[in-house]
C-alpha cells in the first residue's frame, strides 16, 4: 500500500475540504461510507453503524496515515477542493488508478461581509501562531481554506473580551487552560490580551500528554510568550501556586470537563469558559418512564444526553453562584460541539440558586442519572 502514499497526497492538499471513501472491499462490511470533512486544522470523521451516525475527530498529521489504513477496507478515496474532484480507485489487483478533473460545482465562495467583518484579529496583521498553525500566510493574509477556523478563533476572543473589563487592571490576571492539548487558542487568546490590549495577564495550559507539554513550552519561548507556560498534570488534583480568575476548558472529554469546573468553583475564579466534549457517562445511565420518546431512539438519546448533561452543568453553575450563559461557540454548520458555558461569579438572589437545583434534581430523577458535577458539588 506504500505506493498510494503520494496519491494521497495529492488528494489532501491544503484546500481540500471533504473525503469519501467508498465500495467497501467486504459486501458484509457494516460501514458502506466513511465522511470526513475538514474543520479547521482537524478532519471530523463521520461514521454510519447501524443506523447511528458517528463522529470523531483526527488530526492533519494523522490524516493519510489513517486513509492508508482506511484504504485496506475500501476500494474508492473521493475528495474535493475548491477547484479540483480527485478520485483514487484500486482495482481488483490492488492496482491504483488516479485521477483529477474540474469540479463542476464549486464551493460557494466566501460572501464580501465575511471578509469585511470587524474581526478583533484582522487580516494584515503578523500574528505567529496563526502562521505556523496554516491559518495565516507569511504577509498575514487567511488562508482561504481556513476561513472558518479564523471565524472560530476570532468568535472565542470575542467570548473573552466580552468579560475582560471585569478583572482589575492593577494586578495580573491568572488563566488556566485546562486540557489544553496543543493549545492553539491559548496561544492566540495570549497573543490577544497581552500584545493587542496590553493586558498583565498569565496563562498556565495544563495536559496529560508530555510530548504535547514539551511542544507546546517550546512554541512559547519561540514566540517570546514569557507568561505563557505548560504543565504537565491531571484535571482532577491539580492545586495552583496563587489564585485563579479565569478557567477555560475547550473540549475536556466527558467528566474531564465536571472536574474542570468544580475545581473552578473551588477556586472561586471570577469566569470559567468551558466548550463541552464527548457527553458518555449520562448517555450509559439514562432511562426513562415518563418521558422514555427520548431514550427509545440510540441517536435521539446520545444527542439528548449530552444536552441534558450541558444543561445540568449550567444549572449547577447557577447554583453555585455563577451567571451562567449557553452560547453558540461556531455555527452548528461547521461542528456539532458548538456549545459554549459561560459562567460569571455574580451575587445571586438565593431563589435563584434554589431553583437551579430543584430543576437538576427534577432532571435526575427523571432519567435516573447521577451526573459527576452534581456528585462533586452536591453533598
Amino acid at each position: 500500500m506504500e505506493e498510494l502514499l503520494p496519491l494521497l497526497a495529492r488528494c489532501t492538499g491544503p484546500d481540500t475540504y471533504q473525503i469519501v471513501l467508498s465500495a467497501p472491499t467486504d459486501p458484509e462490511e457494516a460501514e458502506k461510507r466513511i465522511t470526513l470533512i475538514r474543520r479547521g486544522l482537524a478532519w471530523q470523521i463521520e461514521r454510519f453503524r447501524n443506523h447511528q451516525a458517528f463522529h470523531e475527530n483526527v488530526e492533519q498529521d494523522e490524516l493519510i496515515p489513517l486513509l492508508l489504513q482506511l484504504m485496506e477496507r475500501f476500494k474508492q478515496l473521493n475528495a474535493w477542493d475548491a477547484e479540483y474532484q480527485y478520485s483514487l480507485k484500486l482495482t481488483k489487483k490492488g492496482k491504483p488508478l488516479f485521477n483529477r478533473q474540474r469540479c463542476l460545482l464549486k464551493p460557494k465562495q466566501q460572501q464580501g461581509h465575511d471578509r469585511e467583518k470587524n474581526y478583533l484579529l484582522r487580516e494584515g496583521e503578523i500574528v505567529p501562531p496563526l502562521v505556523d498553525m496554516g491559518v495565516f500566510t507569511q504577509e498575514g493574509k487567511v488562508v482561504r481554506s481556513m476561513y472558518d477556523k479564523f471565524r472560530q478563533i476570532n468568535r472565542f476572543l470575542e467570548l473573552v473580551n466580552d468579560e475582560m473589563d471585569r478583572f482589575p487592571a492593577d494586578r495580573p490576571i491568572r488563566i488556566i487552560d485546562f486540557g489544553c492539548g496543543k493549545s492553539y487558542l491559548t496561544f492566540i487568546l495570549y497573543y490577544y490580551l497581552v500584545q493587542v490590549r496590553k493586558m498583565d495577564v498569565s496563562i498556565t495550559g495544563l495536559d496529560l500528554k508530555a510530548a504535547v507539554i514539551d511542544h507546546c513550552n517550546q512554541a512559547a519561548e519561540k514566540y517570546g510568550y514569557d507568561k505563557l507556560h505548560f504543565e504537565l498534570g491531571d484535571i482532577n488534583g491539580y492545586t495552583p501556586d496563587g489564585p485563579v480568575d479565569m478557567v477555560i476548558t475547550l473540549h475536556a472529554c466527558d467528566t474531564a470537563t465536571d472536574y474542570a469546573l468544580f475545581n473552578a468553583i473551588s477556586w472561586n475564579v471570577k469566569l470559567i469558559l468551558s466548550v463541552p466534549c464527548c457527553q458518555h457517562e449520562v448517555n450509559a445511565q439514562m432511562h426513562a418512564e415518563h418521558l422514555s420518546l427520548f431514550t427509545r431512539y440510540g441517536l435521539i438519546q446520545e444527542r439528548m444526553a449530552a444536552l441534558i448533561t450541558d444543561s445540568i452543568r449550567a444549572n449547577l453553575l447557577t447554583y453555585m453562584g455563577y451567571s451562567t450563559q449557553v452560547v453558540e461557540f461556531i455555527d452548528m454548520a461547521h461542528t456539532p460541539k458548538n456549545i459554549l458555558l459561560r459562567a460569571r461569579k455574580a451575587k445571586l438572589p438565593e431563589s435563584t440558586k434554589r431553583q437551579a437545583l430543584e430543576e437538576v434534581r427534577t432532571a435526575l430523577e427523571e432519567f435516573h442519572i447521577q451526573p459527576t458535577l452534581y456528585k462533586l458539588l452536591v453533598k
